[in-house]
């Protein structure tokens, strides 16, 4: 029985599957071959009720026998759609069959948009068809039976792009025109999108429609595509490369590389992507990689940072390429800071002055880490070979010799300069602490840190005692630094010396309110410096205090003991500084000088001439102390020396009022580091025993080679432990018996309690 519409138009019988077919065909051809014609929408809607009515009918679906049930109606109607795509399939077969090249490309393009978006409709006008009759047949295992629009691919894999493909005709143009587009030429790439497209929508999965299967894309297009541009820049390079230069063929290969990544972007999928860039690099970068770094030295030599940074990039995207590049860095970063060291030095001399020598080590510190930044991405690695370098380079160089002393006392002494009064002429606060957080750079890898922590106070001491500091927030400042880099301990003692300091101050005002200062003339301030804490020494020589300071000698002393009965006081004449006014000149000049010296010229205030022995036993200095003396006094002209015999200058003329005489010569200089060195050295045969008996009461027994690792680990951050140093401790403990060797294990220790 015939059913009407709502527009009154007649609808087929629901359960006549004839009647119905020929009804909806009409509509299907008008979908599928005229489409942009355009369709009403009552048209469509009676379409869609028609096949509707009949998915519902309670016949049996017709004579197929694929009907399943009353109310499951729909298989004569699935084969009849098949059929209809197979018939409209062998026309655009019969169209597409004698073309080739982008001709087969534009025809192809054409008929598959035209026959997706016509199965589509078709597809949503049968909705209840796959919602249900398909459904249900697939639940049952039919894994042949698929939606109409993937039954649509299905049809147009089988009838048009596999007997199409079977030659590559249609794959053979793709790869074509995209060779055509290397070269520069114009192509459709719509046309492309739309065929490999194609490629991806007809892989399909047949236990699971909806699910991405790329089986058609990858064996029919991608494989071939690989090889092609394998093939492809393999020769391109080596004919690149056989007529211009290696930065050249960078740029062509940078360039290359970003098109590919365009290429995929335009008209390929997405997984493409990496699989075609790991080709395009292996044949453009892999394949040259010895050019790449031979090229490297040149361009780090030149400081080309714009090409290093397009072979970082270029090398970076390959795993192991960089490890060579690290490695020539290092080298090109220890050579640049030996040769940066040894241009500073000063010609036919083994002297560098201090801030020469750090900034002749900073200055190709701060070269190497602009390029890393610029041309390396800042990248870790690179980063590390710079550390590498510098450890060797700011330890061991020209001028440190084999002096594994020389450097930390360098560096000490720019930090000393830095810190002291006058030092930096008119450079800012802000100058300052950018030139602290560059010593502090040179600091980190400084391998002898326990010699820098004694030069340190050494010459901290000093510019306590003698009021040269610049300013204490400077001086807390540059210790909170080391104390960041190497912990509490590191800093401790140089702490308990500012304290110390500020104690004095108090000290010196109790004596002046003391009322026990007689010469009111005189200005005098005292240091009283415990010596655990400061790396001072008594003088070695007698001194003769001069009458002109023994009243104020005697005062303080007694003050002091009447303070502190039970403590010695040790004068430390050798680091005492004092101002002379003069009165024998027609201009009035004020001389700094060291308490020595001060002795030697207050003899002339009474003697016109006196010999260097005179002057020796009247001061009671030994020889060499005496010559130290005299040598600034000469040098300066302050004294005239005629053979063996010192006479103050009546002449004597200088620029400025206030001069200093407490100069110390070189030769003052090289006994104080070897002083140094001799302190360390005993400081680190203790500090490796306590860090030996440390490790082993915890552990109470070890085995030889963990011990020595443990213990270079404890002492790297203050100095690098050489094995044989280590063993003899171990030695020296076993005989003290803090340890023994384990019996049947000779290399096994055990902790004596």
């Amino acid at each position: 029985m015939a059913t009407r519409a709502a527009d009154g138009t007649n609808l087929p019988p629901s359960n006549d599957i004839v009647a119905t077919w020929n009804f909806l065909e009409s509509g299907i051809d008008v979908m599928m071959t005229r489409l942009t014609e355009g369709m009403s929408y009552e048209r469509y809607m009676q379409l869609y009720t028609a096949a509707y009515n009949y998915c519902i009918s309670s016949g049996m679906g017709g004579t197929s026998g694929m009907a399943t049930g009353a109310h499951l109606v729909g298989g004569e109607l699935y084969m009849r759609v098949a059929n209809y795509f197979l018939q409209h399939l062998q026309g655009i077969y019969t169209r597409l069959a004698p073309l080739s090249g982008e001709e087969l490309l534009r025809a192809y393009s054409a008929e598959w948009e035209r026959y997706t978006n016509g199965a589509n409709f078709v597809h949503r006008m049968l909705i209840y068809l796959n919602r249900h009759w398909v459904k249900h047949e697939r639940e049952e295992g039919r894994t042949d039976i698929h939606t109409v629009y993937t039954l649509a691919l299905v049809q147009w894999m089988k009838h048009i792009f596999v007997p199409i493909q079977r030659g590559h005709a249609l794959m053979d143009a793709v790869l074509y025109q995209i060779e055509k587009q290397r070269h520069g030429e114009l192509v459709p790439t719509a046309l492309l999108k739309c065929v490999l497209d194609s490629c991806v929508s007809l892989g399909i999965d047949d236990v699971d429609a909806v699910r991405l299967n790329l089986d058609v894309y990858l064996r029919e297009f991608q494989q071939a595509f690989l090889a092609a541009t394998a093939s492809f820049y393999k020769a391109e390079s080596a004919e690149f490369l056989a007529h211009n230069s290696m930065t050249d063929y960078m740029k062509k290969a940078e360039l290359r590389l970003e098109e590919e990544e365009n290429r995929v972007e335009m008209y390929m999928h997405s997984s493409t992507r990496a699989p075609l860039m790991e080709v395009c690099r292996a044949e453009l970068v892999s394949a040259h990689q010895d050019l790449f770094w031979q090229e490297f030295k040149t361009l780090l030599e030149n400081d080309m940072t714009e090409d290093l940074a397009r072979m970082y990039t270029l090398l970076s995207q390959l795993p192991g390429d960089l490890d060579p590049l690290r490695v020539q860095f290092e080298a090109h970063v220890k050579a640049s800071g030996l040769d940066s060291v040894s241009r500073d030095m000063e010609e036919n001399s083994d002297v560098i002055e201090p801030t020469t020598y750090v900034h002749a080590l900073l200055r190709v510190y701060h070269d190497s880490v602009r390029i890393i930044t610029k041309s390396f991405d800042s990248e870790a690695g690179f980063f590390a070979s710079l550390d590498k370098a510098c450890r060797v380079y700011m330890n061991r160089n020209q001028a440190t010799g084999v002096s594994a002393s020389r450097s930390p006392e360098l560096l000490a002494k720019f930090i000393d300069a830095l810190l002291k009064k006058h030092s930096r002429g008119g450079d800012e606060e802000s100058s300052l602490d950018e030139s602290l957080d560059a010593a502090m750079i040179v600091f980190k890898y400084i391998e002898d840190r326990d010699y820098f922590q004694k030069f340190y106070a050494k010459f901290l001491s000093r510019r306590l005692v003698s009021f040269a500091s610049a300013s204490t927030d400077a001086e807390e400042s540059m210790i909170a630094r080391l104390k960041e880099a190497c912990g509490f301990e590191y800093t401790s003692k140089i702490q308990r010396m500012f304290t110390e300091a500020g104690l004095s101050k108090e000290l010196n005002d109790r004596f002046q309110e003391s009322g026990m200062l007689q010469n009111k003339e005189l200005s005098f301030y005292s240091f009283v410096l415990t010596s655990g804490v400061w790396p001072l020494q008594a003088p070695q020589t007698d001194f003769l205090v001069p009458a002109e300071l023994q009243s104020t000698y005697d005062e303080f002393t007694r003050f002091y003991h009447k303070q502190h009965t039970h403590r010695q006081l040790a004068w430390l004449w050798h680091l005492s500084t004092n101002e002379l006014h003069t009165n024998y000149l027609s201009r009035k000049y004020i001389f700094t000088t060291s308490t020595y010296q001060t002795a030697v010229l207050l003899l002339f205030n009474s003697e016109t001439v006196l010999t260097f022995d005179e002057i020796a036993a009247a001061t009671r200095l030994d020889k060499s102390t005496l010559h130290a003396a005299l040598v600034p006094l000469v040098k300066l002209k302050v004294l005239h020396l005629l053979d063996d015999s010192y006479s103050l200058n009546m002449d004597f003329k200088a620029k400025k009022v206030r001069i200093n005489l407490h100069i110390p010569v070189r030769a003052e200089q090289k006994v104080e580091s070897a002083e140094v060195a001799r302190t360390v050295h005993e400081d680190r045969k203790v500090l490796l025993q306590a860090t030996i008996v440390r490790i082993m009461k915890a552990r109470k027994t070890y085995k030889h080679n963990l011990l020595l690792n443990e213990v270079i680990l404890q002492l790297q951050s203050r100095f690098h432990p050489k094995v044989p140093d280590i063993k003899k401790a171990i030695d020296t403990l076993i005989e003290k018996e803090y340890l023994q060797r384990v019996e049947g294990e000779k290399d096994t220790y055990s902790y004596v309690a």
